[in-house]
Order: C-alpha cells, then sequence, then structure tokens
C-alpha cells in the first residue's frame, strides 16, 4: 500500500501537467547500410549529417540524404585503448560480457560536433568521450577522475546500462555536457582548460530520480525518468526524453528546465508504434528550422513492419526554440 502510495505520488505532478505544444513531422526518413543498426547518435557536422550505432565500435555514419532510402557511408577509425574510468569491477566486467554476447564494446550512444570538425562521441561502456579529427584520428578525452565519483555520490551511474546516454560540446570545443541516462539521470558540465578538461565548480548541474508514466502503453504504466539524447544550441541544452515523447530546452549553466515540446503525435501514429513501453527516440540534434530525432529500434519492427533505423524532421516550434 506504502509503496503504491510513493509511486502514485512521484506520478501526480505529471500528471497535473498542461499539455505540450506539439512538434510538427516535416518528414520520415528509412536509413540503409548500417551493418547492424541501432542509430543511437546524430550530429550536423560541416556539411553533412552524421549517425552512429551502438553496435560499432570501429565506424561512424555520413548520411547521404539525397535519395530514398538515405544511405549511411561508413568512415572508419582505429580505436584506441581506453583509459581507466573509474567504475566498479563489476559494472566494467557487465559491459564486457554484454559487448562480447551482443556486439559494441564502448556502446557508443551519443554524437556532437564543434565549429572545427571535431567528433564527440560518449561510451556508456567506458564513461569515456572519443574525440574524433576530421582526418578521422581518434583519441579519449582526458576526463577528470572525479567526473564519475561526483556522479555517483549524486546517485548517477549507479546501474548497469544506465549510464552516460547523451553529450553536447559548444562550437568552439571549449564546454562539453553530459547525461545520466536514468535511476537517477541528471546532467554534468566539463570545461576544457588547454588540452585537458575540469569541472568548474563541481560536474554535477542536476540530478533527479521518479518515475513518470509511459505514453508507449495504454495502461501509462510508470517507467523511470530518462534522458535519451542531448543537444547544444543557440546557447541553450536540448533533452531528448523519449518516454515522455518530448524535447525539453534546459540551462546550459544549471539544467533548469525551461519549456518542453512534445513529439508523441509523430511518434505514435498509426504504423509507427513499437511493441516496448520506454521510448525508441534515442538520438537528437537541433538547428534553426527543426530537430533531427533517431529511433534505436533494437532490431524490432514496429507496427507497419520497418526494421531499419528511422531518422525524423520535427519542424521548429513557432517563434523558434526560444520562444518562452
Amino acid at each position: 500500500m506504502a509503496r503504491a502510495l510513493l509511486a502514485l505520488l512521484a506520478l501526480a505532478p505529471l500528471a497535473r501537467a498542461e499539455p505540450l505544444d506539439e512538434l510538427k513531422l516535416q518528414g520520415e526518413h528509412v536509413v540503409e547500410g548500417m551493418q547492424r543498426g541501432n542509430l543511437s547518435g546524430l550530429a550536423w557536422c560541416g556539411d553533412a549529417l552524421w549517425a552512429l550505432s551502438d553496435r560499432d565500435d570501429q565506424r561512424i555514419y555520413r548520411l547521404e540524404t539525397s535519395d530514398s532510402p538515405w544511405q549511411a557511408e561508413a568512415e572508419h577509425f582505429e580505436l584506441p585503448p581506453p583509459p581507466a574510468n573509474g567504475l566498479p569491477w563489476g559494472m566494467r566486467m557487465r559491459a564486457w560480457g554484454s559487448g562480447l554476447v551482443r556486439g559494441g564494446r564502448m556502446d557508443f550512444e551519443g554524437l556532437s560536433c564543434d565549429s572545427q570538425g571535431n567528433r564527440y562521441l560518449v561510451s556508456e561502456a567506458q564513461a569515456g568521450v572519443l574525440r574524433l579529427n576530421p582526418a578521422s584520428q581518434a583519441e579519449w578525452l582526458a576526463l577528470p577522475d572525479s567526473l564519475v565519483r561526483q556522479a555517483r555520490a549524486s546517485g548517477m551511474l549507479l546501474h548497469f546500462n544506465a549510464l552516460f546516454e547523451g553529450i553536447a560540446v559548444d562550437p568552439a570545443g571549449e564546454r562539453l555536457w553530459l547525461a545520466a541516462e536514468r535511476q537517477r539521470r541528471g546532467l554534468l558540465v566539463l570545461h576544457r582548460r588547454q588540452n585537458s578538461w575540469r569541472c568548474a565548480g563541481g560536474c554535477v548541474l542536476m540530478s533527479e530520480g521518479g518515475n513518470e508514466p509511459s505514453l508507449s502503453t495504454a495502461d501509462a504504466r510508470p517507467v523511470p525518468r530518462s534522458f535519451t539524447g542531448l543537444a547544444f544550441f543557440n546557447d541553450k541544452l536540448f533533452t531528448l526524453e523519449s518516454a515522455g515523447y518530448r524535447i525539453c530546452r534546459r540551462s546550459p549553466a544549471n539544467g533548469e528546465q525551461e519549456k518542453c515540446w512534445s513529439f508523441a503525435n509523430a511518434a505514435l501514429a498509426e504504423g509507427r508504434r513499437y511493441d516496448t513501453p520506454f521510448g525508441v527516440a534515442e538520438a537528437v540534434w537541433v538547428d534553426a528550422q527543426g530537430a533531427w530525432i533517431g529511433v534505436d529500434n533494437n532490431g524490432q519492427r514496429r507496427q507497419d513492419g520497418e526494421k531499419r533505423p528511422v531518422v525524423w524532421r520535427l519542424d521548429a516550434p513557432p517563434g523558434g526554440w526560444n520562444a518562452p
């Protein structure tokens, strides 16, 4: 009885919330050529949209968008050994075993880029960030030891497969944000000082737990609040929150939520549903005209039978992303 009451209290604030403005779907694009599917990151770098898969350790994909379906062209790179990450031995062993079984030992879950053409890939299994320069040379960023320690002290990164799920970098490549997925979810920030990264006044911007009703199920069963993607645009952070089918604008200084928009009408339309209580949107990139959303369907078919990775293009809200 007490447990049920606590669950209702956790959901109550969301149950009373006003309906969100809906983002209009401009287009849907199926992607061919990602060898193992599982599209988990998107970023517009230079003159093209790039994607990554959490099942590929040594390639990212340039998306050729001139024809339908879109074609993914692989760019290969040499993966250097990852540095020590500060995660417990048991969690590291589970990640190693999972990588052997399903593929994708690094479990790359997010992609961003700066104005110099560097691409940044966040590894959930390693709690680290790999940087690819324009020549596709890869190196792991030297992240501070305190990053994982502070995150775990705030209740994040305590559960297997619930670590870093999103990354955003400012155009100058001087600030880097990471999104912890769930149980608890949160945002962390790092600042570059020459060739190293530091926590200036602490790494953790925010951390929160609790559940929310799943929009994917008729009974709105509770699922953990989560972040599944992260983007930076016009000096604001944008979190992808797949269980609630929404994009939220947040302060880059403290992670405070400012405004949210829904894409549920587009994602849950007839034929587009997947048989899962969790949202499948795991990649996001925001620009002045709209947002790109990438679907990681984990090999599942949706109602219309489509099994390949899918990218949605959503129009920006009326008044733009900075609208009050």
